[in-house]
Order: structure tokens, then sequence, then C-alpha cells
């Protein structure tokens, strides 16, 4: 019978008196005599997506665990970052995040650091994407928490075209990049070269050599050297090298390439080595990034995020400090653009982001690439969690749950809130209890306005007038459905055929992709809204 607390068994070696004295051996016999007893680490879940916050989700991370980490944390010039889904009630309790200064930002941003290098690896690197409004403080303090000697590049990544202000009266010059800091966790840390291709016009001076028979460009490279090394003192096809100069290779690689035909002679009679564009890899990647364009309005990966990076961005990022199987961490996940092109590119990954709506989104964004077996934890499950969800979170929840699309400006003025797939009928979404009579009264408006017959209110529950009240309307034509939350926890088929969609919820990977488009409240408006009213 096994006992209910089995003792383990470890066999220790111990250094004799007689040992040379190394005490550093001793340590080391000593540390691995520990690790012996010492639990094994739990197995890291990768390919994983953490509805949380991130500080409290980093903390529960074992230490050493990841290869590579991405952040684009809130930028300090960015006052509206929070509310990039809409809802002015979300306004006021943002405006305070940073009414400290610069000084609170740094705190709450150095206390996420400090976790983030606990958690990354020996041989990990980290990115942290900022602007220039808070990059020097940021960099004082990255230097602190990873130590100076681990910087290693601050790169300039030009986000955006140039844009002329001066007619509005900008006296300044224009803001077109952003920062993005590289430090490593040590001097040993994985590192893959990155090359771009080369100009046109470096092309035309140094390739202006075009093969005949292939059409291959070339360039002509000297074969002599100034310091002598083996086999280089021969003469070759009665030419040598000039006075204080000797051949930069053996004679049987000289014989080598001329086997190839990689050798051609002046009027001197001195062979010169034909190098190849073609075999080039180009130019050593630099850390001024001015080739990755900006996600325009037409590009086909813009989901309309406010703060979304283009997947060449971070693919160049995973490429050159990380190999596949890696473990690639995002805590400020966003629209999901890290662990998407991390999965892409065959690595493991981990996202974090507080907001249900984002992770929402990096679900379905995942299933159009196939990354259907993930796993997402802390998204609103029960009624008391889907109850205390900040109220544009909670309608972006129905919103999702039933695959719908969020109403623009236009009509959520009117009383609609989205609209359901396929039929395209309103939605209104209450997040209250004992919804009235007044409520679906004032949706038949709104339905009525819309040019519709059928729409849907969801709540938590309704009152015996809001009810009667849609019966009413149902006999004179117009059929109001009134769904609640338990509806689409528990009874989410019935549910969407209430709706108009039959199968239960459609297939993630080929279901629209919500859409964060100019016709919502721009966050500008937001403020000036909740300004007005304050």
């Amino acid at each position: 019978m096994v006992p209910a607390n089995p003792v383990r068994k470890a066999r220790f070696t111990f250094v004799s008196k007689k040992t040379d004295g190394d005490s550093s051996a001793a340590r080391q016999l000593l540390q691995k005599n520990l690790e012996k007893l010492r639990p094994p680490k739990p197995e890291l879940a990768t390919n994983v997506l953490y509805c949380e916050d991130n500080l409290k989700q980093l903390a529960m991370m074992p230490a050493d665990c990841i290869d590579l980490i991405y952040l684009d944390p809130p930028f300090f010039s960015n006052r509206f970052y929070e509310v990039i889904w809409g809802d002015e009630a979300e306004v006021r309790s943002f405006e305070d995040r940073w009414s400290g200064g610069i000084e609170v930002y740094i705190d709450w941003m150095r206390e996420r650091l400090m976790e983030v290098r606990r958690v990354l690896k020996p041989t990990g690197s980290v990115y942290v994407h900022c602007d220039p409004t808070a990059s020097h403080y940021l960099k004082v303090m990255l230097d602190l928490v990873f130590g100076k000697q681990n910087f290693r590049s601050e790169i300039v990544w030009k986000r955006t075209y140039a844009h002329s202000d001066t007619k509005q009266g900008r006296k300044m010059h224009g803001h077109i990049h952003d920062v993005i800091l590289f430090y490593t966790k040590s001097d040993a840390w994985t590192w893959n070269p990155l090359y771009t291709p080369y100009d046109q016009s470096y092309i035309d001076n140094f390739y202006s050599h075009i093969e005949a028979e292939t059409g291959r460009r070339y360039q002509l490279d000297n074969l002599t050297a100034a310091k002598p090394g083996g086999d280089t003192l021969y003469e070759w096809r009665g030419a040598k090298p000039y006075k204080g100069r000797y051949w930069a290779y053996s004679k049987a690689k000289m014989e080598e390439f001329e086997s190839e035909g990689r050798l051609a002679y002046g009027k001197s009679g001195m062979p010169r080595y034909k190098r190849y564009l073609d075999e080039m890899p180009g130019v050593s990647l630099q850390d001024v990034w001015n080739d990755l364009p900006p996600i325009t309005a037409l590009a086909h990966e813009r989901l309309g995020y406010p703060t979304q990076k283009p997947e060449a961005l971070l693919e160049r990022i995973i490429r050159a400090s990380s190999n596949e199987g890696d473990v690639v961490l995002d805590p400020f996940c966003g629209c999901g653009t890290t662990v998407s092109v991390g999965h892409q590119l065959k690595r493991r990954w981990i996202g974090i982001d507080i907001s249900p709506t984002a992770c929402n989104l990096m679900v379905r964004r995942l299933a159009r690439i196939g990354a259907v077996d993930i796993q997402v934890h802390g998204m609103p499950t029960t009624l008391d969690e889907l109850r205390k969800l900040k109220p544009f979170e909670f309608q972006n929840w129905v919103i999702d749950r039933i695959n719908g699309q969020q109403a623009n400006r236009m009509t959520g003025d009117m009383g609609i809130d989205g609209w359901t797939f396929f039929l395209h009928d309103p939605v209104q979404i209450k997040q209250s209890e004992s919804v009235g009579r007044n409520v679906v009264d004032n949706f038949e408006t709104a339905i009525g306005r819309a040019d519709k017959k059928t729409g849907a209110i969801v709540a938590f529950s309704f009152g015996r007038g809001a009810r009667e009240e849609a019966a009413r309307v149902r006999k004179q034509g117009t059929n109001i459905h009134l769904l609640t939350v338990t509806d689409l926890l528990e009874r989410g088929d019935w549910a969407m055929k209430q709706l108009g969609i039959t199968g239960g919820k459609p297939d993630l990977s080929v279901a629209p992709m919500p859409q964060f488009d100019a016709s919502r409240h721009s966050s500008e408006e937001l403020i000036a809204s909740a300004l007005r009213g304050a």
C-alpha cells in the first residue's frame, strides 16, 4: 500500500575533506543534490490565452520559462487606450489612470517589467514598444531592471507616412515613428541575423556586370590580402600579387574557382572573383526600420483595432530572436498579432489581455489560420462574472456570443447596439434585471426606423410588462425576441434559432471577423461627450 505522503529518496554525493578545497566544486555538488529534492517544475501551458490582468498572470508563471517577450503597452501619450472599444461610461475612470503623471506610468510599467525579467530565460530577449513621449524614461527604468549592459538596440520604426500639418499651425517636426527598446537577460541570447534587399541604386553601382550566358548580375572582387595565411605565395597563370599583398586563397581553392568559372581576368592578367548578386543575403538589418508599411484602410490584415501593428513587424522580431518551438509571450496582446504570427512561424505562444473583447477577437483571428486547438482562461462564464463586466465589455460579449456585428454610431444613437449575423436584424443589450415594458416599446420604434420587422433584446431578466408588450407588438407584425443571458449561456442553439441562425453558432474559421471601424465613436468623441456631461 502506497503511504499517503511518500518520502522522496535521493542519492547524495558528499565532498571529502581531502579534496583540493575547491569550494566552487562543493557548491556545485550541493546544488545538484538540492535539485534532486525539489519537485519538478510544472509543464508550462502554451498556445493559451489568458483574459486577466497581466501583472497577476505573470506572477503565476514559473521563472526562466519564456524565450521571447514582446510588449506593446499603452503609451503614456495615448490617454484613450482603454476606450478603444468605445463606451462613454469608461471614459472618466480611464482619465484618472495617469493623473499622477509620468512617475505613475513608470511605476505601473516597472512592476510588470520586473515580472517580465523573472519569467524570461537566460537566453531570452525582450522588445518594449513605446513612443518618443516616454521612451527615454522607460530606457532608464529598463537599464535598472535588466542591467544597462544588456541593452542591445533602440529600434526606430517608421509607423506612418509623412504628413504636413504646417497649414494647421503645427510648429514642430512630424511624428511618424515609434521606438522599440531591445534588451536581453544575459550576454548569451538567441540571435538569427536578418537581411533586407539591396537598393536598386546599390545594385546598379556595385553589381554592374551581367553574365551573358546566364543573365546573372555580379561584381568583381579582389583576390589578394594584406597578410599571408598559408599557401599564398604562388604564381597564378603568370600573375603574382602586387608588392606587399598576398593571395587571399590557397592554390587549390583558386583552381576550384577556375573550374567553377568564378574567375575573370583583366588586361593585366590579374584574376578577380565573380561574386553573384543572387548569392548575397542582402543588407544586414539595421536599427532604423522604414521598410515596413503601416496598416492602411485597405490592408487585408486590418481589423480596425486602433493600436494594431503590422504582421511584418512582429515577424521580423520573432524570426530574429527565437527559433521554431520556442515560447513567445505578449502580455498586452490586444488584437493578437504576436500570437498569430508566432503560430504561423511554428512558435509556441502565450497571450495575455485584460479585455474579454480582445480575447474573443484573438480566438477568431487564430481560428482563421487554423489554430483551433488552443486554451482560453479567465473569460466570463457565469452570471456573476458577466454582471461584473464593464458595460462595453458586456455588450461586446453578447455580440460575440450571437456572432453578431457592432452597430455604428448612427444606429447606436437609435437604440440599436448590434445586428444579427445573416439576417441583419437589430439587437438591443441591457446589462440589467427585470427589464420593463418601456424598453420593449422604445425598441419597437427603433426597429421601425431601421425598416425591420424582427429584433431581439438581451438582458439578465425581463419583467411581466416586457413580455406582455412583446406579445402585443407581435400581434401587430413586429417580432421582438426577449433573450436572457442564461439563454445564451445554457441554451445557445435555441437562442441562435430565435435569431434565425440554424445549426448553432457559426464556425469561427469562416465567420466574419468583427470590424471596429471608423463608423464607431472615436476616443476623442467619447472624451468630449463625457466632459460635456461632467
